[in-house]
């Protein structure tokens, strides 16, 4: 078996959904023998104090790391400010995260065989690579989001400024060096390939969700009777209230549905919007959207659960370059699901194989509408896209078989290196 080091910008007790997905895998891995060591933050996305207080973190050198146990691995935490709003606040806590992992993987981590680290930011494969060298390991860079793509399709950049020039040699440069490119999807290896990597470099292993954990049940739960939503046609968004997400759109559609005071839309989670969507509900008396901070990962079951429509909304271009979790959890759970993304994207892909709900047009207001009120006058038919969900999910993305998947590149790249092949650099 391996010694692995997981290198990630977030991981338990962290509450955000990318530090619960990893833990799952590495929790697998653990179980069919790897040896894991951890190299992450402090928590400093969603906090989860319940979380926090199963897992102790002991500081050292004065706070700037941490140290902690999760479920028998060893986890390193760097220090990490608060996530900062801005560009430039991001690109200085990611400076910190970077120094301080370096120093901290050199120095408190033996030998590794396989050092595993997912984006964003695409800057940590950079990081990944060198601490491969360091510790004679393979390295395994895994694309959750594509940069530079991302942050050209949302504005924050433009093709002749240097910061894409850097970032888009930096992208070169860990692909180059990996010795296998993990993506979440066909989209992804596709871009990957066009770019000039050899296909058998690239490897499709999805995102999962615990179909145990999430599974359908009733909309009769504590969350929907706290609220009074048990009576409601419920269209829930649930995850990060960020920059990639049309909320502009939802509250012009919320403001459009006060016609139809069955239906009420729930909001739930946190992120750098999440106050600029609090005062505009405000602004305009909505009294037909119920926004809800975070919640602990108890009542994740229950938060989808209460909707009886499932929203995933990505503002134009940005599909193309993720495919948020959210929908694997969505399925899940039993509930029809409604994505408002760019129509060749793996979102409107996975919906339509599934036909687990229906995909509309980004940003687009009218559309949306026309979704929701389709949904709630077609609840019948709705109800069997959940059913699909849900059946399709347990096929494709499974826990299990998606950690079966990452076991069995680790074992070939370790038993390559047995064999005498050298870690790529």
């Amino acid at each position: 078996m391996a010694r692995i080091l997981l290198h990630t910008l977030v991981f338990p007790p962290d509450g955000v959904s990318t530090s619960t997905l990893l833990s799952e895998l590495m929790q697998d891995l653990h179980a069919q023998g790897h040896q894991i060591t951890v190299l992450t933050t402090r928590p400093h996305y969603n906090r989860d104090l319940d979380a926090e207080a199963r897992q102790p973190l002991h500081s050292r050198w004065g706070g700037l790391y941490a140290v902690s146990e999760h479920l028998g691995m060893r986890v390193i935490h760097t220090y990490m400010p608060r996530k900062g709003q801005g560009t430039s606040a991001r690109m200085r806590d990611y400076l910190i995260f970077h120094a301080l992992s370096m120093i901290l993987g050199i120095i408190m981590t033996g030998r590794q065989d396989v050092v595993l680290v997912p984006s964003p930011p695409l800057s940590i494969g950079v990081i990944g690579w060198l601490l491969a060298l360091f510790k004679g390991g393979h390295f395994v860079y895994n694309i959750q989001e594509l940069y530079p793509a991302l942050a050209l399709q949302m504005g924050l950049t433009t093709p002749d400024s240097c910061m894409y020039k850097v970032m888009a040699y930096m992208e070169h440069f860990v692909y180059a060096r990996s010795d296998k490119v993990t993506v979440i999807c066909d989209h992804f290896r596709q871009h990957v390939t066009r770019l000039g990597y050899a296909a058998d470099k690239v490897l499709v292993i999805p995102n999962f969700v615990d179909i145990d954990f999430i599974r359908p049940l009733p909309k009769d739960n504590p969350l929907t009777r706290e609220h009074g939503l048990l009576n409601k046609f419920v269209v829930q968004y649930a995850g990060n209230i960020g920059m990639t997400q049309s909320f502009d759109t939802i509250l012009q559609v919320a403001a459009r549905l006060a016609d139809t005071p069955e239906i009420h839309l729930l909001i739930v989670g946190d992120g750098a919007r999440r106050a600029y969507v609090a005062e505009q509900i405000d602004l305009f008396g909505l009294p037909n959207i119920t926004l809800l901070p975070y919640q602990p990962r108890s009542q994740v079951p229950y938060i989808y659960a209460a909707a009886d429509l499932s929203l995933v909304p990505l503002m134009s271009e940005t599909a193309r370059t993720t495919v948020p979790s959210k929908i694997f959890t969505i399925m899940a759970s039993g509930r029809p699901v409604l994505v408002a993304v760019d129509e060749d994207s793996e979102l409107v892909t996975i919906v339509e194989q599934a036909q687990c709900g229906l995909a509309v047009p980004p940003d687009d207001a009218d559309a949306l509408e026309v979704g929701i009120r389709r949904a709630h006058r077609d609840r019948d038919a709705f109800v069997l896209f959940g059913e699909n969900g849900r059946r399709y999910v347990e096929a494709h993305y499974s826990r299990s078989a998606v950690s079966a998947q990452y076991h069995d590149m680790i074992q070939q790249l370790v038993n390559g290196r047995r064999s005498g092949d050298q870690p790529h650099t």
